[in-house]
Parts: C-alpha cells; sequence; structure tokens
C-alpha cells in the first residue's frame, strides 16, 4: 500500500463524504474514487458502504483506519527523525495579532508533547497581513483567521467564531441587544492601511468601502473607538476593556481560524502541526 494511497483513505473515513475528501486532498473526486476502489481491491474487502444516505465505514475500514492512522503518523515521525538528524528539525509558525487564544496553549502542549526535539520558532504578525509572513516566505505555517488570498496555499478551517460591533460604552445604539450592519451604515469605521489584503479588510468592514481612523492591532482598534468614538468589528468573546462594549452582529457570518500553509509543501513537521491544530481548537 502506498502511504498516499492510505491518505486518500483516512481523508474520505474521516470526512464520509468523497466529495469533501477530494477538496481536502486539492484534487478532483474521480480520480479519489478509483484510488480508494484499487484500495479496495489490493484489501480484497470493501471499505466503505455506499448508499443514497451516504457514505459509512465499514468493520474492515474500520480497522484499515486505526492502522492506516498509526501507519501515516510513524512515517512522519521518520521523516522527522531524518530531519533532526540534517540539524533542519525546525518550524517558524506566523501568529496572528493576540496569542493568547486557549486553542494555541493547547496546540503548543500538544506539539511538544509530540515532537519534543524541534524547535519552534514564533513570528507574531499584526492584523495588516493575514498571512502572518507566510506570503512574503517568513513562516512555514500560519495560525491566523480568514478570509484572505489563497492563491497557492492550502487553508483548513479550525474554528469558527462569532464577531459583535465594538462600541463605546455611552454610544447611542449600546443599550441595544443585537445590531445589523445597516445599524452601523452611517458611522465611521476603523480601517486598515491601504494595501492589507482586500478580502481581509472587507470583512472585517462588513463588506463596505469605511472611512475612519488606520489601525493595525487589536489594542489600535479598541483605543480607536475609546477615542473617537468611532465603530468597528471583533470577536464576540473579547471581553472589552472599561469604558467598551461588544453587542452581536445578527447579519455578519463568523471568522474562522485557520492554518495556512504552502501547497506544494510537504514538510511533515507542518501535517503534524495541523492535525494537532485541528484536535486542539476542537476540544
Amino acid at each position: 500500500m502506498e502511504l498516499r494511497t492510505l491518505r486518500y483513505f483516512v481523508a474520505v473515513a474521516e470526512e464520509l463524504h468523497f466529495g469533501r475528501a477530494a477538496a481536502r486532498m486539492h484534487m478532483s473526486q474521480p480520480p479519489l474514487s478509483r484510488a480508494i476502489k484499487g484500495l479496495e481491491k489490493e484489501v480484497g474487502a470493501t471499505l466503505f458502504d455506499r448508499s443514497s444516505a451516504g457514505v459509512t465505514l465499514t468493520v474492515v475500514g474500520a480497522v484499515l483506519l486505526d492502522e492506516a492512522r498509526a501507519l501515516l503518523d510513524q512515517a512522519d515521525r521518520v521523516s522527522e527523525r531524518v530531519a533532526a538528524a540534517a540539524g533542519a528539525a525546525t518550524i517558524t509558525v506566523g501568529i496572528l495579532g493576540d496569542s493568547t487564544d486557549p486553542g494555541i496553549t493547547r496546540l503548543a502542549g500538544a506539539y511538544r508533547r509530540r515532537h519534543p526535539h524541534v524547535e519552534v520558532r514564533i513570528r507574531e504578525s499584526d492584523l495588516t497581513d493575514p498571512t502572518c509572513g507566510l506570503s512574503a516566505g517568513l513562516v512555514d505555517v500560519a495560525l491566523t483567521r480568514g478570509p484572505f488570498d489563497g492563491t497557492g496555499l492550502t487553508v483548513h478551517e479550525l474554528r469558527a467564531d462569532p464577531v459583535g460591533a465594538l462600541l463605546r460604552t455611552d454610544d447611542p445604539l449600546a443599550g441595544r441587544d443585537t445590531l445589523k450592519l445597516s445599524d452601523l451604515a452611517d458611522r465611521r469605521w476603523f480601517v486598515f492601511p491601504k494595501g492589507t489584503d482586500s478580502a481581509w479588510q472587507s470583512y472585517w468592514n462588513g463588506g463596505e468601502a469605511r472611512e475612519g481612523p488606520v489601525v493595525r492591532a487589536v489594542v489600535e482598534c479598541r483605543q480607536a473607538v475609546l477615542w473617537n468614538g468611532t465603530v468597528g468589528m471583533t470577536l464576540l468573546d473579547h471581553e472589552p476593556p472599561e469604558g467598551l462594549t461588544v453587542l452581536p452582529l445578527t447579519d455578519m457570518p463568523p471568522s474562522h481560524v485557520v492554518a495556512a500553509w504552502n501547497e506544494a509543501d510537504t514538510n511533515p513537521l507542518i501535517r503534524s502541526f495541523v492535525q494537532l491544530a485541528t484536535a486542539a481548537y476542537h476540544d
């Protein structure tokens, strides 16, 4: 069995959907289906029950899933040890803005336990670069938020967080239970500098062109609201400082925490990072 085929199998087994598994592996569905059929022929048993209700693992498929995960994990560890012997066991992680997210704490602990001999270098980025140095080649993998221009990158969603409007506590709208973007249409917003990724800028400005003070960091966003009475968006579960409040925005989609890396990079340390991050951000 080829490791590549086993990775295809694990993707289908975890997604229980050939279309989603194909998207995850960055391939079209027909070659993925052929690979799974070839694997079933090789093992001499059906691995998935396919019906109009969906895809489920057979008993044989469940056994192979456990073995495949263990084998792929061991293969990654071999690559890591070889890299360590060559003096290349390092990984540079780009982190966006506020790195106090408990998901990061869990991920750091899990990664250290799995890769105790790997040196992890951290590069924290401000809000002007949502790829955290990835597009510039400064990091191996980014732990960030979307959306942004993902050309040449693989982007894996880890979690979705609701967002809200950041206001002064004495703002006329502060007494509401919820807000809509239309409630903020005539207000000045804090904005990112010109040249910031357009998809990123558009999301945090509620899909509209805005005017207001230019900010580059989370603390500057808060200070812009506190000093100027402007508005903007922030994560709903971020506790605002004294003098500020956050109200849910009912017509804004959530902000997605993602891991991103160069699609051509096959470094097993990155693959392991993403696997552990997926678990850490779902705990």
